[in-house]
């Protein structure tokens, strides 16, 4: 009795043991498969970790182990952007590598390599629209015009206009016509604010220039002031370690009144500080200052600025200091004279190191442009 009770009880849990398997096999099928989730969106930070890896033109080199699997990283190459010039200002072109030298805080460096090679463009026109240009402007915006002219498919540029403060009037672009109407757009009124537009315009640069080509891009400001500084909230040493930062060549026009070149009760005059300002803003950047008595000398300025552009030397080298340490390494280049030409090579002053994470510092917060 009690052997044919538990055949009838294993009965039962096989029998209830078989029925169960396609009700799971049933439930499993109507549970389609789920779709992969997508990325998170990237966070301030990947947006300062990528922006610092864009940053100075130095190359970050992979990262290997070695044989204990410890994670070495390679020192970066550092690429400068070079400008020779003779003692009449014109630029020079028949060199090779042991003309060059380099020193790195003082220190001489190995040059890796000096090429002359056209690499693409990226460029903003930061016109001052304050009052005091009312009668110049529309001059400045022909010349403007040029410079777009003059632009090759993979450049690309943008515009900005800037009084009491910056204001983006079109953001970067390859498209020539767009450039082109938005210099319409330009009107004069108030104050001139010549140190907020500067930093608010490299940083825009910097961060906003393209990068997804994987070309190595040549990136500069084209800045066309009067240049007396009136309505900034920043001051020029903000400014100067802005430029520190970022690997922008600042090519400066100023359209100094004269009238007030009189020595001023306490030291120098408005026009000599604005000079002065606008020198010191251009070399520390690698850039040029250009200051022209008539208006009419703006098309020969934007000519020689576009020529500028194009002809740099690119001087390459990897640092005797291998310290990833996140410092500025000030940066010095000489050539060698040509016969009795004495020759000047302009560059920017220096550059940050990457840190012990292979990222490079961010850059000071500045005003941005308004706009787009």
């Amino acid at each position: 009795m009690l052997h044919r009770r538990s055949l009838i009880n294993a009965f039962v849990f096989l029998l209830i043991v078989v029925l169960s398997v396609p009700a799971i096999n049933s439930v499993g099928a109507q549970d389609p498969a789920q779709p992969p989730q997508p990325k998170p969106a990237p966070t301030p930070k990947d947006q300062k970790d990528k922006k610092g890896q864009q940053r100075q033109g130095a190359q970050a080199e992979e990262q290997t182990l070695d044989p204990e699997g410890t994670i070495k990283l390679a020192t970066d190459l550092v690429n400068l952007d070079v400008i020779v010039v003779d003692q009449n200002n014109q630029p020079v072109y028949d060199l090779k590598k042991d003309d060059f030298v380099v020193f790195e805080d003082k220190v001489k460096q190995t040059i890796d390599n000096v090429s002359r090679e056209e690499i693409p463009l990226s460029f903003g026109l930061v016109i001052d629209t304050s009052g005091s240009m009312r009668a110049k402007l529309q001059t400045v915006t022909d010349a403007a015009l040029d410079l777009i002219k003059q632009m090759k498919p993979n450049d690309e540029a943008f515009l900005s206009q800037f009084k009491a403060e910056p204001e983006l009037v079109q953001d970067f672009t390859t498209d020539k016509r767009e450039l082109e109407e938005s210099l319409g757009e330009l009107f004069t009124s108030g104050g001139t604010a010549l140190l907020d537009a500067i930093i608010a315009t490299a940083d825009y640069a910097q961060e906003k220039a393209n990068t997804k080509d994987g070309q190595r891009r040549r990136r500069a400001l084209i800045v066309i002031s009067d240049g007396l500084e009136k309505n900034s909230s920043v001051k020029e040493r903000e400014v100067l370690e802005a430029l520190k930062e970022d690997d922008v060549q600042i090519y400066l026009v100023g359209f100094i009144d004269e009238d007030e070149d009189g020595r001023s009760f306490f030291g120098k005059s408005p026009a000599k500080k604005a000079r002065e300002l606008m020198t010191r803003l251009a070399d520390d950047s690698g850039g040029r200052a250009f200051f022209p008595k008539e208006v009419s000398e703006m098309k020969g300025i934007a000519a020689q600025i576009a020529k500028d552009l194009r002809t740099q030397f690119i001087v390459s080298y990897y640092p005797t200091n291998e310290n990833r340490d996140g410092t500025y390494r000030s940066v010095r280049v000489t050539v060698s004279p040509k016969g009795t030409r004495k020759l000047v090579a302009r560059t920017r002053q220096g550059y940050f190191a990457r840190d012990n994470k292979g990222q490079l510092p961010t850059p000071a917060a500045g005003k941005k442009p308004k706009g787009n």
